[in-house]
């Protein structure tokens, strides 16, 4: 498949005509790659049961993990799944922004998407391209992480095509992501919300909006066996380099000290994703660093890039922070836990 990559960064004429020929290729069952605040997402027709198949394919992504649909306004909602007085106080929250909201699904919506669940996630980004494509096609779009399956979700165009050029139809390249993090999941059940995906809305901004909202066990721990994929990024493991990463647990002087003693008993061969200044300590050599210590935004922001770059490294394996579980720190844990497979050292 010869895949078409176009540039917007700004809603101009061009940009309109170039999303025109997007909302084109959507309406005939094709994919377009679309930048979100977050990632970049791999997007088709919500309403299309064989376009939902050919992102799976596209992905090489099991059909049994859902699809988040994208929509305009938070109250287009309506015509795809059930709402309540719940769903619009978050809306009216968080909305259009990093939020996905799992509902009780309607017929305009195919199983296919929703991963043969009866419920489907649904967001509205706070993307002005991501939006503005949603418009133009009129329709929701289903739209996962661009990237390979289990592979660190990209966050600017470079890792899209690294991905998916040859699989789909057109690549928009929108520059980078600013927040760098998947949108938070949460799945509401009468006057409660359960946190499924933490994300840039955190637990504590969640409950200012709603009193009753409990975390999932598997926001930090594996899934139980035989439990279900009720929303993306729950898989034990996911957001992962080819290279093995291990999360270092401890102090940050501890920190240094296993680094230097691994790099020599390696003779360089592990890589270090690290804090801001910790390569004056370590060297700079095979070493990527994702912002000040407490910085947790800059880390959101870095983290898939530097799992991607340290890949290249050809070390034998990756070491990192294990982030702590506080605020935007659950978000960082959560997708670290999983990069690394749940491989976590105490030092």
């Amino acid at each position: 498949m010869e895949t078409k990559i176009v540039k917007i960064t700004k809603l101009n004429n061009d940009a309109k005509e170039k999303l025109r020929q997007a909302a084109a290729i959507l309406s005939f069952g094709g994919l377009v790659v679309m930048p979100t605040e977050t990632v970049y997402g791999l997007g088709g027709d919500a309403t299309n049961e064989n376009a939902a198949k050919k992102i799976y394919e596209a992905k090489g992504r099991p059909s049994n993990n859902p699809l988040i649909i994208h929509i305009a306004d938070p109250r287009d909602a309506e015509e795809y799944c059930h709402t309540s007085p719940l769903y619009y106080k978050l809306a009216k929250a968080f909305m259009p922004g990093p939020l996905t909201v799992i509902m009780q699904k309607k017929d305009t919506i195919p199983t296919s998407v929703t991963g043969g669940l009866d419920t489907v996630a649904v967001r509205c980004p706070d993307h002005k391209v991501a939006n503005a494509l949603i418009r133009a096609f009129g329709k929701p779009i289903a739209a996962p992480s661009a990237n390979i399956s289990g592979r660190p979700s990209p966050t600017c165009a470079k890792y899209v095509i690294e991905d998916l050029c040859g699989h789909v139809d057109m690549i928009i390249d929108g520059g980078e992501c600013e927040i760098g993090l998947e949108s938070t999941i949460v799945k509401i059940d009468g006057d409660t919300l359960t946190l499924l995906r933490p994300g840039a809305v955190t637990y504590d901004a969640l409950t200012m909006v709603c009193e009753k909202v409990k975390i999932a066990d598997a926001v930090t721990d594996k899934l139980k066996e035989g439990e279900t994929v009720l929303s993306p990024g729950m898989m034990y493991r996911h957001y992962s380099p080819n290279t093995p990463v291990v999360l270092l647990d401890g102090d940050d002087g501890r920190f240094i000290d296993f680094i230097l003693s691994e790099q020599q008993r390696t003779s360089g061969k592990c890589g270090v994703i690290c804090y801001d200044g910790e390569e004056k300590l370590i060297g700079e050599n095979n070493v990527i660093t994702i912002g000040k210590k407490d910085d947790l935004a800059s880390h959101g922001k870095h983290i898939f890039t530097a799992l991607r770059e340290a890949d290249t490294f050809g070390v034998e394996i990756i070491y990192a922070h294990l982030p702590p579980k506080e605020g935007l720190g659950l978000a960082l844990y959560n997708r670290m836990i999983r990069a690394a497979a749940h491989t976590v050292k105490k030092i």
